[in-house]
């Protein structure tokens, strides 16, 4: 019986999943499917959702409207990932170019308000949008940890939140 040495060479044989997922033609349905419900999310805000928002409670307003805040922020992270590892890709842009650009992207650094009682009331539709972005957004993040590693997060973590900067400022605007 004979054992095989496994030395450096057969670690730079090893496929990552995730990385070849991402680096290759079978990227485009993830990628379809992200930008599919980007347009469907636009729609609905725009259409069914601003005329089923207008029969809300007060406070299940304010809930829809803080969620869809949240929820577009999310798609345009969720996007922003998505354009760039296309381009990576297609060999527009190099890994490293990549992951310079890709600090600038937070997958999951944005709360929801799932927890509220009035989540309940707010239209199904939305509810039904709300929880697939969500899970589109941990898919994402599961490919992005796994092709970048944990170091991509501590990054993120680093970089300010643009909707926490601007929630603050609105909480100070109204406590004069």
């Amino acid at each position: 019986m004979t054992m095989q040495k496994i030395g450096p060479s057969d670690d730079d044989r090893t496929v990552r999943l995730a990385e070849h997922l991402a680096f290759s033609p079978s990227f485009q349905p993830l990628f379809n499917d992200g930008m599919a419900l980007v347009d469907e999310t636009a729609i609905y805000l725009d259409g069914p959702g601003r005329t089923e928002a207008k029969s809300l409670s007060r406070q299940a307003a304010t809930l829809y409207a803080a969620e869809s805040m949240r929820l577009t922020t999310r798609l345009m992270q969720i996007a922003s990932w998505l354009l760039l590892q296309r381009a990576a890709n297609q060999g527009d842009m190099s890994r490293e170019q990549v992951e310079t650009e890709k600090t600038k992207v937070r997958l999951d650094g944005i709360g929801t308000g799932q927890g509220s009682p009035y989540f309940d009331d707010l239209p199904e539709a939305f509810r039904a949008l709300v929880d697939k972005v969500l899970k589109l957004e941990r898919r994402i993040a599961m490919l992005d940890k796994e092709i970048y590693g944990a170091g991509a997060k501590a990054q993120q973590d680093d970089s300010p939140n643009p909707v926490a900067e601007q929630l603050s400022l609105l909480r100070t605007a109204f406590r004069s």
